[in-house]
């Protein structure tokens, strides 16, 4: 049986691999630095990504260029009203072949769908139906698909990395509560800079385009994720993640009467439903990661406040007021932020 790696020759391979698939995007994708480490934590620590943004901003090409710095095999969904939910999953199919008495049999084979593979662009998911937005849920979560009375084990790693429009609402479906939580982060991708859009035209005009190379391959990916979770996080910090989580619930709608609330009055007044139980893993997750990232041993709070905003905004449901106010997530999220107490006390 091999040894278990030294602990902190694997957090500097972490770091060191980290480094390189980020450098490798950044060869293809302009800008959006902060963009590409939110999801590049969500693929180390094995969470699936949300990105939302208007057309044209490089959504897709960021999925793609991920997939070849990291040697995963990729298959891209695009949804439209018309896709069945056989179409991502597979189906079963019948197969003829002779056999040596030369009569015809029949079995049933099946068929991968496009969701077979290590990284699933979902190109504008909210265009599809519930009905096939629901295929992705068992497959988001419990990493395998059943079709018939058969279930079928996914690739590891496994990643779902969907894209939605967030302007252009007309034939749109918007994703139920219960798949929004499945996703570990809400990426919001906004449009380049003068800056960055002239680096754009540089280098998709010219003679030849820039591309990625391989830096990183699955098994140490999986290997990275597993050492994700081995990252300490004392327990005043877990605390704060719970609270954190606590206070996007309104007053009295947890716990029963007299129970404890972490509240703000902002909360209070906009958000219909908090976030889940999922939204504190993905703080403890991301807040490991992002320790990793930069040498430290252990996770933070300050690491939970920036893991606090791709984490929560899609998880919180605001009420009519909060519309009519024009008040979004990301308000009540960064409310918390500057008010929630670093201590329990």
């Amino acid at each position: 049986m091999p040894d278990a790696p030294d602990p902190a020759v694997a957090a500097e391979q972490f770091r060191d691999d980290f480094e390189a698939v980020r450098r490798q995007v950044a060869r293809v994708i302009v800008g959006q630095e902060a963009i590409v480490e939110q999801v590049l934590t969500c693929l180390f620590v094995g969470g699936h990504t949300l990105l939302e943004g208007v057309p044209g901003i490089g959504k897709t090409l960021l999925v793609r260029t991920i997939a070849q710095a990291i040697r995963l095999d990729f298959g891209r969904v695009q949804f439209t009203p018309d896709l069945m939910p056989a179409d991502i999953t597979g189906t079963t199919v019948i197969d003829e072949q002779e056999d040596e008495q030369g009569r015809m049999r029949r079995t049933f084979r099946f068929q991968p769908g496009p969701v077979f593979n290590q990284i699933v662009l979902a190109d504008e998911i909210n265009r599809a139906t519930p009905k096939t937005q629901s295929a992705l849920l068992e497959a988001m979560q419990e990493r395998s698909v059943t079709v018939g009375n058969e279930t079928h084990k996914l690739p590891r790693p496994f990643f779902v990395l969907a894209t939605q429009n967030p302007i252009e609402q007309e034939g749109t479906y918007p994703l139920p509560e219960a798949q929004l939580d499945r996703f570990f982060f809400k990426v919001l991708v906004g449009s380049p800079t003068r800056g960055d859009l002239r680096e754009i035209i540089a280098r998709t005009t010219g003679a030849a385009e820039s591309a990625a190379e391989p830096a990183l391959d699955a098994e140490r990916l999986l290997a990275h994720q597993a050492l994700v979770r081995r990252v300490p996080a004392a327990d005043h910090v877990v605390d704060y993640a719970v609270r954190m989580v606590l206070a996007t619930h309104p007053k009295g709608s947890i716990g029963g009467k007299g129970a404890e609330s972490f509240s703000t009055p902002m909360v209070d007044k906009y958000a219909q439903v908090g976030a889940s139980p999922r939204a504190a893993q993905s703080l403890i997750l991301a807040a490991k990661c992002y320790a990793l990232t930069q040498g430290r041993p252990s996770a933070s709070i300050e690491d939970i406040q920036r893991a606090a905003l791709p984490a929560l905004r899609h998880r919180v449901l605001l009420n009519f007021e909060a519309g009519a106010e024009l008040v979004d997530s990301d308000a009540v999220v960064k409310n918390l932020i500057e008010t929630l107490p670093r201590d329990a006390g």
